[in-house]
């Protein structure tokens, strides 16, 4: 079974006109099976299943401290988890923090700090209730004057945060406490998506009323311990935590700027763990007692045409610059084949994808043509690229630059790290490499295409596609919406900004002390969407 045959179809117009609660989970009901597609109890809340084949002999270690090399290096860096577009950043997010919802490994969806979800019929207002008596890291309780807060301060009209975008347009005063464990949230126009892709986004993990990023409290099942922007930081298990108590004591991640560093430090025994394993590295990490953690993924790593910005203005150049790369040479030479066909356009798992639109190929004569038409014979561009994205991009750069040659174009590859990607330049380069995990169709949209994104790389606008969207956002019927995004997909397939020959493994990898790793979850997060809690140490 293929990441994309496992996941769950979650309907929801049944959805949208029931309760799911707890207590159904805990009771099997057929309202958690059918209508959300929730997982057991035990998966909701932190389970005995692990990814890397464990069985019930295999008794977990209590204690240990787990030391991961990350990819990073920034001093910005920060444990604001409505703030975290990078790994170090990312990591302590889902680390430290948790949501009202979740996705699971295999993208069904499952209540986390709620205890209950639900809706009016045509998805306009959301009711949600929480577990009771949830600690925060402090002592204190969680409840809705957090969840009120967390969500006001990511809509903020005055400072909107990048999960704002995945809310469908809910604004401050749609947010309404309605006693000390429920809240209610209103839209003008329906938000079919808010109790699924909305709620199980990580830029919308709730933080206490009166969260201090410079003094971070979460509800996670880890802690702050030390926090040095850049270079380390240091987590210690929540004894607390409403999950259980992780099996190990602590964490340290520890940032490295280059990759062979860092895989130096995993085989040295420095790191038990790392981000990003060089996939020319996989057969000396095995020889040395390292497991590569490989998992097909959603994850992609897209060249962005910025189409407001010459030449990629004229949609020609677009066009043709899809049909420069070769991707079964981009997969097998830039990746070493650990990724898998795309065809220029994301979210492959979406039930709306448009797995009918025809593959594209490279075609170089076409591609000339076109440029010729567009009057850019002879083009000159600068392409920003960096392993920091991800293993083998800078790779992909050289032979994507190599075979624009056949066409007449003379790309230079520029290598930057990542604090020059991602830094003050990040969003206005013209022609850039960049990084994403999975989401759901229209949730990338609004992470990263409409024209209010937080991320929209391209400046891709286009006013039919952006209806379409929008028209999602509000469509209760399963067809109807996945139709809708069928549409929207072929306009950016045939108009946009994107270059996407292939969708990327997860390829990070462990020492084969350490057991419990999830290796096969979908997002294309690292290890494993850092579900850490059930990790330890082998004796």
């Amino acid at each position: 079974m293929t990441a994309g045959d496992s996941r769950s179809d979650v309907d929801v117009r049944d959805f949208l006109s029931a309760r799911v609660t707890r207590r159904d989970v805990l009771k099997g009901g057929v309202a958690a099976g059918a209508l959300l597609g929730l997982g057991s109890f035990a998966a909701a809340c932190g389970g005995d299943e692990t990814g890397d084949g464990a069985t019930a002999e295999d008794a977990p270690v209590k204690g240990g401290i787990l030391n991961v090399g990350l990819v990073g290096g920034r001093a910005a860096d920060t444990a604001d988890p409505h703030i975290a577009p990078f790994i170090p950043d990312d990591a302590l997010n889902w680390l430290m923090y948790e949501g009202l919802m979740q996705y699971t490994p295999d993208l069904t969806p499952e209540l986390l700090l709620a205890e209950e979800v639900s809706s009016n019929a045509d998805g306009s207002e959301w009711t949600v209730r929480l577990k009771p008596d949830v600690p925060w890291h402090d002592g204190r309780t969680v409840s809705a004057d957090d969840v009120v807060y967390s969500f006001k301060r990511i809509v903020d009209p005055k400072n909107p945060l990048d999960g704002a975008a995945g809310l469908g347009g809910l604004t401050v005063d749609g947010i309404q406490k309605m006693d000390d464990l429920t809240v209610r949230f209103t839209w003008e126009n329906a938000n079919v998506l808010f109790g699924t892709d909305g709620l199980t986004q990580r830029l919308v993990h709730i933080v206490p009323a009166d969260f201090d990023p410079d003094n971070p409290i979460g509800c996670g099942p880890w802690k702050m311990k030390t926090f040095r922007p850049g270079e380390q930081f240091e987590l210690e298990a929540f004894e607390d935590y409403h999950g259980g108590r992780p099996y190990l004591d602590g964490m340290k991640l520890i940032e490295f700027a280059d990759p062979t560093a860092r895989f130096n430090a995993l085989a040295s025994g420095e790191v038990d763990a790392l981000t990003e394993l060089p996939a020319s590295q996989i057969v000396a990490a095995e020889s040395q007692g390292i497991i590569p953690l490989n998992a097909k993924s959603g994850g992609w790593i897209p060249i962005c045409m910025r189409i407001d910005a010459k030449p990629f203005t004229d949609v020609r150049v677009r066009q043709a610059f899809r049909l420069i790369p070769d991707r079964t040479q981009v997969l097998e030479n830039a990746y070493n084949g650990i990724a898998w066909m795309a065809n220029d356009m994301y979210s492959p798992f979406d039930k709306g994808y448009p797995a009918d639109l025809p593959q594209r190929e490279q075609d170089l004569e076409q591609a000339k043509s076109l440029l010729k038409q567009a009057g850019y014979e002879g083009l000159d561009v600068e392409l920003i690229a960096s392993d920091s994205v991800g293993e083998g991009s800078v790779a992909f750069a050289q032979v994507f630059a190599e075979q624009a040659k056949s066409a007449g174009v003379n790309v230079k590859v520029r290598k930057v790290e990542a604090g020059v990607l991602w830094g003050d330049d990040y969003l206005s380069w013209p022609f850039s490499m960049d990084y994403w995990g999975y989401r759901n169709y229209l949730q990338q949209a609004a992470a990263g295409s409409t024209p209010d994104a937080p991320y929209n790389e391209t400046h891709w606008q286009n006013d039919d596609w952006y209806a379409l969207v929008q028209e999602g956002f509000k469509t209760v019927d399963d067809a109807k919406r996945n139709e809708l995004v069928r549409e929207a997909a072929t306009i950016e397939y045939n108009e946009g900004g994107y270059i996407i020959p292939t969708f990327r493994n997860l390829l990070d990898a462990y020492s084969d002390k350490v057991a419990g790793i999830t290796t096969d979850d979908v997002m294309g997060i690292s290890l494993g969407r850092w579900r850490f809690k059930d990790v330890y140490l082998k004796a």
